[in-house]
Parts: C-alpha cells; structure tokens; sequence
C-alpha cells in the first residue's frame, strides 16, 4: 500500500462502506491501522524522479517497449502530485500525462497528446480507463491515500519468503472502476507485494506484483518491477525502473497544467 507507480501512483472519501463489505464480520479496524502504518513509514521522502520502461504485451505474447520518466512531489496535508513524460517511440513522444492526487475529492489529472496539440482533462468518470493503452487504470496512477479506502484486515499468510497482512479494502469514489481490492503486505517491512483488483460485477480482473524492492535514504522502499496481469483480456503491462533518484529538487512549478506543452 506504499506508493508503487508514482512514488505506483496510485490510488479516498470517509463515505460508509459498500453493500458487499457490509456482511463481512468487523475486523475491530485492524485493516486500517495496517494502511496507516505502511502510510506512515513511506513519509518525508520530499521529491523524486524515475527512469523507467513500459513493456505492453498482448494475449499472443507480442510487445511492444516505451521509455518514461516521472516525477514525483509528495504533498502535506493532500495527496501527492506525479508527472509522466514518455520520451520512445516515437508515435508517443512528447506525451505528458498529471496528477494531483487527493485525499477527500477525487483526483484531477491533464494529459498532453502531441498529436492533437491540446491538453485533455480526465474525467473522474473515465478513471477506470486504460492508461496509455496499459494495464494500467488512470486510477492506479494516483498515489495512495489513506482516506480513499475502507479496509478490513482478513488474515496472516506466508507470500513467498515473506509472511503477509491479507487486507481487502473498498474504494470510496463511486466512479472507481474495482469493487474491492486484496493486498498483501509483508510483516516486516510493510511493503506491498501484490494487489488483486476486482471489476464492478465483483469478478476478478487482474493482479498487480511488485519485486526487486531497494531501499533508498536508509528508509524508503520501492520496487523496482511492477507487473500488471489483465485475467479477463490476456494482456499484461511490466514497468521495469532503471533509476530512481531523491531530493531532487522539484517544486510545484515543475507540475503545472499549463506548461504540460513544454515539458522536457
């Protein structure tokens, strides 16, 4: 549940819970205290900027390569604001894509399209879209924040070399494209390991798996390979990080809606 896209990106209104978490036995609100704890130690990192690659491939196994970089501002008192820039191939040079992510209102996000020469607002309608023809949800792109979910802690149990919190957690924007989410994160680090997403008819969607974590400023974690598997399509996204870099710098001119034109 620490950020796995954009510092993953990615992605809460104080409304009751959903129809379906309802007949779920109370978890005496272990679930939350789990969010808030993996919230707390992925605090203070300031700034940061990645380098990364998007492989896409199909149900055949085709694929396709992008390089990306994104930057990252982590915010006080709100969510954080992102900013990806896709740099290869070419068809997609120059798209620049924003977030600012919010706590208690849902998301704005801008995304430049060289092609038409314009700036595109995201509606909160589309946010279960597919981002940049990813597996990937312009929702998954927004940083995590607490306050976005409901949760209820299910169980304890091994993931890997690791033993894991199984927390299911509810989205409260009504325009969110999944019912509800699993994720697993490990007892010792409190990092997220994978997240299973399922649609608005419950069914299962894809699933998300982060590895290859490496520690940064003595305290933050991040995974540095994120794989994002559609069940119901076939096709599969992987974001491979090559460089991440902190306290860069950055400051909120540098993720401005109306320069989205002239990023470099």
């Amino acid at each position: 549940m620490n950020r796995p896209l954009l510092s993953l990106a990615a992605i809460l209104l104080l409304l009751p819970l959903p129809a379906a978490a309802a007949t779920l036995p109370d978890d005496g609100g272990r679930g939350l205290e789990i969010a808030r704890e993996a919230d707390r130690r992925d605090q203070g990192w300031g700034d940061s900027e990645s380098v990364m690659r998007m492989i896409l491939r199909n149900a055949h196994g085709d694929s396709s390569e992008r390089k990306i970089r994104t930057r990252a501002l982590e915010v006080q008192g709100d969510g954080d604001k992102s900013l990806t820039i896709f740099d290869e191939p070419r068809d997609v040079q120059g798209t620049a894509f924003l977030t600012f992510s919010h706590a208690l209102e849902p998301d704005d996000q801008w995304i430049f399209l060289p092609a038409l020469k314009r700036v595109k607002r995201i509606s909160s309608r589309n946010k279960s879209g597919p981002f940049m023809g990813s597996e990937f949800a312009y929702e998954d792109m927004a940083s995590f924040e607490v306050e976005k979910y409901s949760y209820r802690y299910l169980r304890d149990e091994p993931c890997g070399e690791l033993t894991c919190f199984v927390v299911e957690s509810y989205p409260q924007d009504k325009n969110s494209g999944y019912t509800r989410l699993l994720t697993w994160i490990d007892q010792a680090e409190y990092r997220t390991q994978r997240i299973d997403y399922f649609d608005r008819k419950g069914a299962p969607l894809k699933t998300l798996t982060l590895a290859d974590y490496q520690q940064y400023l003595d305290r933050y974690w991040r995974p540095h390979r994120l794989e994002m598997v559609n069940h119901q399509s076939g096709k599969s996204t992987s974001l491979l990080f090559d460089q991440i870099r902190f306290n860069t710098g950055l400051s909120d001119d540098d993720f401005n809606k109306n320069s989205l034109k002239r990023v470099k």
